[in-house]
């Protein structure tokens, strides 16, 4: 997934998305992103004490989040209120996001927790590679195979499989839980989100370090 080959293509469905929040402020729109993102992780944390069915209302807040970011650019682009302290500000804040989200969903049950740690370590790691190439003068980097574009869909994709699979449905796991069985290996989709985040995110942040590191000149 590198859904941010795709920017160009999607930037005129923003620009129609972003019309009703024109009057808004683009940090206001970062912030209802976190605000959003807060309250995907504190539901799927509920999931401990309730039920899975709430996967639903996760799924749908990250995409509520996943939109708002999206938006704040948006606006700040079309109202000429693109600033060095906004991006700043947004970079910030979709890191406490990311965080945010990772936590709430392994706190769900349905994570491994090393494999979270594991999984949130590679988020950041990639984004990290991202912004230290534009503090050396390279530009902000944002190719690689997991973008935050596509870590948003792939873990709202997890949380809604979750939920599907919570469901009495003939595809659904005989076994409480949403849990599934290989290899003598219990695993749930998200187990499998978070696996890909791993592979994916470090395979980025490495080749995104190696760009950077070859394309800086050498000092004698």
């Amino acid at each position: 997934m590198v859904l941010e080959a795709y920017r160009e293509r999607v930037e005129a469905y923003v620009a129609r998305l972003s019309r009703p929040f024109l009057d808004w402020s683009p940090n206001q729109l970062s912030w209802t992103a976190l605000a959003l993102a807060g309250a995907a992780a504190a539901v799927a944390a509920a999931v401990r004490w309730t039920t899975p069915l709430l996967f639903l209302a996760v799924a749908a807040l990250i995409f509520l989040s996943g939109l708002f970011d999206v938006l704040d650019g948006a606006v700040a682009r079309r109202t000429g209120r693109v600033s060095a302290r906004g991006d700043f500000l947004d970079h910030v804040l979709d890191r406490y996001s990311d965080v945010l989200l990772i936590v709430g969903i392994a706190a769900s049950t349905f994570a491994n927790p090393i494999l979270a740690l594991l999984a949130l370590a590679s988020l950041l790691l990639t984004s990290y590679m991202g912004t230290q190439a534009q503090a050396v003068g390279q530009g902000r980097l944002y190719g690689g195979l997991l973008t935050r574009a596509d870590r948003l869909i792939v873990l709202m994709a997890a949380t809604f499989l979750e939920f599907d699979f919570s469901l009495p449905w003939p595809w659904a796991p005989t076994e409480p839980w949403a849990r599934f069985h290989l290899g003598g290996i219990e695993f749930t989709v998200i187990d499998v989100a978070l696996l890909y985040f791993i592979v994916a995110g470090q395979w980025t942040a490495l080749t995104r370090a190696l760009r950077v590191y070859r394309s800086l000149s050498k000092v004698s």
